[in-house]
């Protein structure tokens, strides 16, 4: 589903949410929503680590400079490269059977209380992703294996991800610097649930992640290689300083949920 850049014209503008996004076609004619601005490189390398340990997630292809022909000047200052061309476009489209139904709440949903949705907790607070709103969350339909239809649940926005948690002044989105200076676990309480340094929206949901849930999903994720987690910035168009900063606090943080005592 790579985007083909030979021709990409623009549609529309989508004016929800943080983010310029443009809805565009490409030289293909596929249709894809170009987002620009600070949220398309953390979201691109999100969704890779995300769907590395198994959970539903959007495609999506980070372009360095793309021109895309008749795009309006940008509600925001967002980043130029080659005259009018635009920096670090997030590229995101769905296969053609893939269709969205509705939103899902973090609190009200089958999955709740298993192993598996705190474990995406858990991938949230690894990401630092402090924008937990339910919008952000869609349920899609597809069609399984065996032809009949299928529910699949995803966060489908990961762009306010490598930077700070916290409130409304303090948080921020794709801040390496910031990002790696964080803390992630502070410890563990005597009911074994584990205590983490996380700061955002649904901040109570991570209150209920025992160590056994979050050594869960670190094993998971110790399974990944250093070159496998340096890829997923690569792919997002970090600079190799950026990449290595990062690899390395992803790497630590995964060490920090294996290493819970219980």
């Amino acid at each position: 589903m790579k985007p083909d850049l030979t021709n990409v014209t623009f549609i529309k503008e989508n004016p929800a949410g943080y983010s310029v996004k443009y809805n565009v076609r490409d030289g293909a004619g596929r249709k894809w929503i170009a987002k620009l601005g600070k949220e398309a490189q953390p979201e691109t390398a999100a969704v890779r680590l995300v769907w590395a340990v198994g959970y539903v997630t959007e495609v999506n292809y980070l372009v360095p400079c793309v021109h895309i022909n008749g795009a309006p000047k940008p509600r925001k200052n967002v980043e130029r490269c080659e005259g009018d061309g635009f920096a670090n476009v997030r590229f995101k489209a769905r296969p053609d059977d893939v269709k969205q139904l509705d939103n899902w709440a973090w609190k009200e949903n089958p999955f709740a209380g298993t192993k598996e949705l705190n474990g995406l907790v858990v991938m949230m607070a690894l990401l630092n992703n402090w924008d937990l709103k339910e919008s952000n969350n869609e349920i899609l339909l597809v069609k399984g294996a065996n032809g009949s239809d299928e529910l699949r649940y995803a966060v489908t926005d990961l762009g306010a991800t490598f930077g700070k948690t916290g409130g409304a002044i303090t948080h921020s989105r794709n801040e390496p610097e910031k990002y790696v200076k964080t803390k992630f676990v502070e410890g563990v309480e005597r009911d074994q649930r584990v205590r983490f340094a996380f700061k955002g929206k649904q901040n109570s949901l991570i209150d209920g992640v025992t160590v056994e849930q979050a050594k869960w999903i670190g094993n998971w994720l110790s399974q990944l290689t250093d070159q496998q987690i340096r890829d997923a910035f690569r792919a997002a168009n970090y600079t190799t300083e950026e990449i290595e900063l990062l690899t390395k606090t992803v790497r630590a943080r995964i060490n920090e949920l294996v290493n819970l005592p219980g």
